[in-house]
């Protein structure tokens, strides 16, 4: 008995068919991937923050020089001490002390806010909002050079490919928006891992950050790539993702359950639907020009990241889960590395210091800080002495100073203290891990249960190690 079939029956069958050929193709890693991915999705406890963006200072800010005040550097100011010097130990091995010129700090400091913080001259903006500040200034963490402490600060891991933290927060909690990547770097650096810092590592694929332009670039041009297709009208796209749609659907009806397929064409429809909704948040011409001063836009020297600031909160009320904005370059010494120009710091101050205060009292005015973490810090802190004796300071590992803002963090606090030249954190030490277990934590999730399946071993974030800092919490 043969079974007739009308020209149309074949196209169909055969158009699926072509079809499936691609989606096996696109499949084929997912499907290894998905039995082992089982996003949390629900919060291991009750969260403080919904949402977190993170401010990089990429290079690393002296904290001597901006927010731990140290009155021993001026006093001893030129003098010659004996220090441990992490970079001759790193080199040589050796453990015994060097002697370093002490240099003081080339910002005065003085007392800011109700809870009286110490701050230095260096951002003067930034410290009218240190009432809304919570200061860690005993942070530990590892590798000595940027492209390790980078990739350590982003993916808890200084070598090995690991997925970078908002990877896997976004892994944990899944998207606010259906219509809006969940994860997105703002302006990252090429250098320094890259897109390690901004990737998936073996999560799959959907929770690897979405890059928006590049360090060193123009904001202007801080954009989706691909996101337009100018050589179709709107209405050809549309019949074109109608079509795309119906054979998706076809697909479907023919392999009922298949998460992965299912998966993809969930990917395909979340690309038209960004397409109909990034370019509206990625507008900034819809703010209102008080808005845009408030961050330093028009302003020279404050305009480009005063826009990544405010794309940040845009994405933000947008529902973008974590947002990473980044300020940096791509030279081989980065944006705050001053080795050898310690007053080149206050070039950098100036083009943050209004975007990033425009941004915690915007956030505050729209009553979003109460649930958005705001974290800001670079890879390490600098020494308090003059590397080689000269004008500049070497990177510092031991000892340095991040602070928090909003999302149910103690507003107004400090926690732990380096040495009286603040060199090495001594008191209530935090190290990354801890930092990095701490900011799960806020966001509802336990960092030794936010777990993913890859060969044959459980990973996390924070590896074996890492404690929640309770006090830094409100």
């Amino acid at each position: 008995m043969t079974t007739s079939y009308s020209r149309r029956d074949w196209l169909r069958s055969a158009g699926c068919g072509f079809g499936s050929l691609a989606l096996s193709a696109m499949c084929a890693r997912q499907n290894a991937l998905a039995a082992s991915a089982q996003p949390t999705k629900n919060l291991h406890h009750p969260a403080r923050a919904k949402r977190m963006i993170f401010l990089f200072m990429q290079g690393g800010v002296s904290h001597v020089d901006s927010y731990d005040y140290k009155p021993r550097l001026a006093s001893e100011d030129g003098k010659q001490m004996p220090f441990h010097d992490a970079r001759m130990i790193a080199n040589s091995g050796a453990r015994k002390e060097s002697a370093q010129r002490v240099m003081k700090s080339l910002w005065p400091y003085r007392q800011y806010g109700e809870c009286g913080r110490w701050a230095s001259d260096l951002s003067p903006e930034m410290n009218q909002h240190v009432d809304k500040m919570c200061f860690v200034h005993s942070m530990k963490t590892e590798g000595i050079a940027h492209g390790p402490a980078t990739l350590f600060l982003h993916c808890g891991s200084t070598s090995f490919i690991r997925p970078s933290m908002g990877s896997w927060l976004l892994y944990g909690l899944g998207s606010e928006n259906e219509n809006l990547p969940g994860f997105v770097s703002i302006s990252p650096s090429v250098g320094n891992g890259g897109p390690r810092n901004y990737g998936n590592a073996f999560l799959p694929a959907v929770y690897q950050g979405t890059a928006l332009g590049r360090a060193g670039g123009p904001a202007k041009e801080a954009t989706i790539r691909n996101l337009t297709n100018s050589g179709l009208s709107a209405t050809a796209q549309r019949d074109q993702f109608d079509l795309l749609r119906q054979l998706n659907a076809e697909q479907l009806k023919q392999a009922p359950g298949d998460a992965e397929l299912e998966a993809v064409v969930n990917s395909y429809e979340l690309a038209w639907r960004m397409q109909m909704n990034a370019p509206e948040v990625l507008d900034l011409s819809h703010e209102s020009e008080a808005t845009q001063a408030m961050y330093g836009i028009g302003d020279k020297v404050t305009d480009n990241f005063g826009r990544q600031c405010l794309m940040a909160r845009r994405m933000c009320e947008a529902g973008v889960r974590y947002i990473q904005v980044t300020y940096g370059d791509n030279s081989a010494n980065p944006a705050w590395d001053q080795h050898s120009n310690m007053p080149k710091h206050g070039d950098h101050a100036r083009a943050v210091d209004r975007p990033v205060a425009g941004l915690l009292a915007d956030l505050e005015q729209r009553g979003l800080l109460e649930d958005t973490l705001v974290w800001w810090g670079g890879e390490f802190g600098r020494t308090p002495y003059a590397q080689g004796n000269g004008t500049g300071r070497d990177h510092n590992t031991g000892g340095f100073t991040v602070w928090l803002a909003g999302g149910g963090v103690k507003p107004g606090f400090a926690y732990g203290e380096t040495d009286e030249y603040g060199h090495m954190a001594v008191v209530d030490k935090v190290h990354m891990h801890d930092l990095h277990a701490t900011m799960l934590h806020a966001l509802g999730l336990d960092h030794e249960r936010l777990t993913f399946r890859y060969s044959g071993r459980d990973f996390r974030l924070t590896d074996i190690h890492g404690h929640v800092v309770h006090d830094l919490l409100t």
